[in-house]
């Protein structure tokens, strides 16, 4: 039993579309480990019901066997484990919109940051409703 097999199971009845490009990725980076699993892609592919959800599903494939083989090229000593817990099971990352980042290397540019342009008008505003200052002659 591989890693996705014994990860996520293949018992499944139906899919959403997240669902099937969360397996689809996870079968790739197995894949790029050696573990092919042609069958339930094509499932997994075939669950979907429009040509674009079909195409995010091939996607995801790709992207998971794209990452799986950048992490460590096939021929190198890795550990296949590794690979998948960093890929596959690798830390949710969520971002509270009330702490964004700004400035620096992982932030916002502090240029974008001041353009009061990007910010949203607040709708208490009375000003927010009348016509832009440079239409007037």
């Amino acid at each position: 039993m591989g890693l996705y097999e014994e990860r996520y199971g293949t018992d499944w009845r139906t899919l959403d579309k997240g669902e099937a490009t969360e397996r689809a990725y996870a079968l790739g980076v197995a894949e790029s480990l050696g573990e092919y699993n042609r069958e339930e892609f094509g499932a997994v592919h075939d669950e979907m019901d429009t040509a674009y959800n079909r195409s995010m599903v091939e996607l995801a494939f790709r992207e998971g066997k794209n990452e799986g083989r950048g992490i460590q090229p096939p021929g190198t000593d890795r550990d296949d484990e590794a690979v998948w817990n960093e890929l596959v099971e690798g830390e949710t990352v969520t971002v509270d919109e009330e702490e964004l980042p700004t400035g620096g290397h992982d932030g916002i540019p502090e240029a974008v940051d001041m353009v009061g342009a990007i910010e949203r008008p607040d709708p208490d505003e009375i000003d927010a409703t009348d016509r832009p200052e440079f239409l007037d002659r």
